[in-house]
């Protein structure tokens, strides 16, 4: 046989193996899309709902290779306002592949100015993030992004045990100043608390760190319910959340409610002026 007609039959068997390597993608990504975890994970928290992707409505923003997989940052937006023509009672965020794949469920309380939330979460495996919005209609719309990131959720504090503890519970809520009249207000809560996984290996001892977390976030303005979320180790240390709330013209206090799952309850309350 010459060269030439290796030559043909090489290009031949590429051809042919052309489909059948695009089938074995196709596969690949929808076992990434439709991965056991997830599948759990929505049969437990919305049945057989149908969920629809639409990114004029709910955007998830996350990179695409974390820099570092203990504190990555996501954004979740909305595309509307609250109560413009629809309304954002829910938010749920997922991290398909972490120990605890369900990192925080938000309810979003009448003192919500927008359905969109910034935090930093923990990523322990490669794998897909995603937001999903309950609308007051009974609607459910997801965004997802993947993520390469990998031991997250077993990374080293960035504190050591001892100035962790000295700062433990600490809080600081901010609002921004400069808002448009009759706009909602951005502000942010950080909390000063080591989140524990519990799979962290102390180097010195070999045994590892107890698990301890911010378990219950409550936040009110004005007398009125902004959200309440239940959240997992999957936030990242020192918890940081970015959130909307809708301004009152007589001003009114923030109150920041936070509970850890060592049975710690920690306040912080910031007054705002009209």
């Amino acid at each position: 046989m010459n060269l030439s007609s290796l030559h043909r039959r090489h290009v031949l068997g590429l051809l042919l193996a052309a489909p059948a390597a695009a089938r074995a993608q196709l596969r690949s990504a929808e076992e990434l899309e439709n991965n056991p975890r997830w599948l759990q994970q929505r049969e437990a928290l919305f049945a057989r709902r149908p969920i629809v992707e639409d990114e004029a409505l709910l955007s998830l923003q996350a990179p695409a290779r974390a820099e570092d997989a203990a504190v990555v940052p996501i954004a979740v937006r909305a595309g509307f306002a609250q109560g413009q023509g629809a309304r954002v009672r829910r938010l749920v965020l997922v991290i398909d592949n972490n120990p605890s794949p369900l990192a925080a469920m938000v309810e979003l309380g009448p003192a919500s100015g927008r359905a969109d939330l910034e935090t930093r979460v923990r990523i322990d495996e490669y794998g897909f993030v995603r937001a999903i919005a309950e609308l007051d209609d009974g609607r459910l719309v997801m965004s997802k992004r993947f993520v390469k990131a990998s031991g997250g959720c077993s990374a080293p504090p960035g504190k050591d045990a001892e100035a962790a503890r000295a700062t433990l519970g600490r809080m600081r809520l901010a609002v921004q100043e400069d808002a448009p009249p009759g706009q909602p207000l951005r502000a942010q809560l950080m909390v000063s608390h080591p989140n524990d996984s519990g799979l962290v290996m102390d180097q010195a001892t070999r045994l590892y760190t107890k698990a301890q977390y911010v378990r219950n976030i409550e936040l009110a303005y004005a007398g009125q319910r902004l959200l309440a979320a239940q959240v997992d180790f999957s936030l990242s240390e020192n918890p940081h959340l970015r959130f909307w709330l809708r301004a009152e013209p007589r001003g009114g206090e923030l109150l920041a409610r936070v509970d850890d799952t060592e049975g710690r309850h920690f306040e912080q309350r910031l007054q705002l002026v009209a």
